[in-house]
């Protein structure tokens, strides 16, 4: 009888719980047995596991085999515990020393080969072996480098399970050890390098108006909604949006990072995510690949991918009703919490949303509109897509009209990204020396409460005229504190302490426009 004992860890969203794994060997006919709440892919590991112990050089033991995934009462999926499994089982059988075994934690899918295979969700699962007193890992190779990002993680990088069990001191024959050195990890290809295609804020020509909402949603991290016919430039405005918007901090890298590195959309090569990321699902995308879900426990969608950055949904009235109402939560919350039976799955989503639409289904109801085809009651459905309650979260409204010639001869040569991210990033500072100690960042982020209160000391006047827009109905009290936010981060943008009721006056116009609310 022996037991082997060693760690691993266990991702629910990006919350990484540390797991103790428990091989137990006892005499009877063999078996092997896997209990602890494994989801479907998990159970499978007893084949990898067994075929890759086998594949090493070392002899499987023939007698009742248990391992106990601990807590128990915690869901665990994936295959990122067949490495742990596989060296309790070794340690348990006396093949291996337990000594450093006992200490780390072990990530890592088995080929049946004995190759160890790179997982998902490693730099978050590193982080919380390390937070919880457990510095030294061992980790597919291929994910070393990604592991390597987490402050105090001792890493240890393994490509065959035969490596590791000699590491760990296990007697493998010397016909084997020839095999599996010439065994290489799988490496995926290099990219050929790439041009980076520079999206520069001097491409969109004329639009003054958008080009100056587009600033001030990135000075302040406000949501936007643009409305104008087709060829007007509003796809060109929301790609160059990140572009606006400053690095991110050393804790929002990690944070994003985490989320990518679940998601299977991180490169380790270039480090830490340190721009604001930008994604734009497809109208035909589905609530799940949105917002997150899959089988067993749920992985993150396009709303969490864009946490810190931008996500963008051009011809939004073209998504469905469940897309757009699903994102009513993290717009409120800056989070995503996703119910499955096996447990409840919790993901950053603090992103800028960009909605983009035509002013009807044909595009074509601009000037006189004598080329639209679209029947009245077809520009009313088409508008209702956006809900009321979805429509009131978003700060700024634009219209982005058609450009004349006449326009664009007498427009003044475009600012740059350059320059306009430099204001940016002066009215990010003032909001992050003015909120310091709040735990908030920007002004979108600042409660109603905490803005209606600060308004009122310092401008009543202010106060005054948003009170009288709140009772004539043209404002609900969650437009009220957005038009507070605008004009904010307006008062950010021209240097100033404190809003003016000019600063308001432009608020209520970015929030007014094409609407009544």
């Amino acid at each position: 009888m022996g037991l082997g004992q060693t760690w691993s860890v266990a991702l629910i969203g990006l919350l990484g719980h540390p797991v103790q794994v428990e091989t137990h060997l006892q005499p009877g006919l063999p078996h092997f047995g896997l209990v602890g709440l494994p989801d479907a892919s998990l159970g499978e590991s007893k084949e990898r596991v067994r075929a890759a112990v086998s594949s090493s050089g070392l002899a499987w033991p023939a007698s009742r085999v248990t391992v106990n995934l601990s807590p128990a009462d915690l869901p665990k999926s994936g295959s990122g515990f067949d490495l742990a499994i596989a060296v309790a089982s070794l340690l348990a059988a006396g093949k291996i020393d337990g000594e450093l075994v006992r200490q780390r934690v072990h990530l890592g899918e088995l080929g049946l080969d004995g190759r160890i295979h790179p997982v998902r969700g490693i730099l978050p699962a590193v982080a919380a072996a390390v937070a919880a007193g457990h510095p030294h890992v061992v980790v597919p190779e291929a994910n070393a480098d990604e592991a390597r990002l987490v402050p105090g993680a001792v890493v240890h990088g393994a490509a065959h399970l035969g490596h590791l069990a000699q590491d760990y001191g296990a007697d493998i024959p010397a016909a084997r050890r020839r095999a599996i050195a010439v065994v290489p990890a799988p490496r995926a290809a290099p990219a050929p390098p790439r041009t980076p295609v520079v999206k520069d804020l001097v491409d969109v020509l004329g639009q003054g108006e958008a080009r100056r909402g587009l600033e001030v949603a990135a000075a302040g991290g406000h949501h936007l909604y643009m409305v104008g016919p087709p060829g007007t430039g509003k796809t060109m405005l929301a790609s160059r949006l990140p572009g606006l918007l400053p690095d991110l901090t050393d804790s929002e890298a990690l944070e994003v990072t985490s989320v990518h590195s679940v998601a299977g959309t991180f490169d380790a090569a270039g480090g830490l995510l340190v721009r604001p990321p930008f994604e734009d699902p497809h109208h035909t995308a589905t609530p799940a690949s949105v917002v997150g879900g899959g089988s067993g426990l749920p992985r993150p969608g396009a709303a969490s991918r864009a946490h810190r950055g931008v996500l963008f949904l051009d011809e939004a009235p073209e998504f469905s009703v469940r897309v757009l109402e699903t994102l009513r939560q993290p717009l409120e919350e800056g989070q995503l919490v996703i119910h499955r039976a096996r447990g409840v799955a919790r993901f950053p989503a603090r992103f800028q949303l960009v909605l983009a639409a035509n002013p009807c289904p044909c595009g074509r109801s601009v000037g006189k509109g004598l080329d639209c085809t679209c029947t009245a009651m077809a520009r009313r459905r088409y508008e209702a897509r956006l809900s009321g309650p979805l429509r009131d979260r978003i700060d700024i409204r634009l219209e982005v009209p058609l450009v004349t010639r006449a326009e664009l001869n007498a427009a003044a040569a475009p600012e740059s990204t350059a320059v306009v991210a430099a204001r940016v990033r002066g009215a990010r500072e003032r909001q992050r020396e003015r909120l310091a100690g709040t735990g908030w960042a920007t002004n979108a982020e600042v409660p109603g409460s905490w803005l209606r209160e600060r308004t009122r000391r310092v401008g009543p006047a202010i106060a005054g005229r948003l009170d009288a827009e709140l009772d004539r109905g043209r404002l609900s009290l969650r437009g009220l504190d957005r038009v507070l936010r605008v004009a904010w981060t307006l008062a950010d943008l021209a240097e100033r302490d404190q809003p003016t009721s000019t600063d308001v006056g432009e608020a209520l116009a970015l929030r007014m426009v094409g609407s009544h609310a």
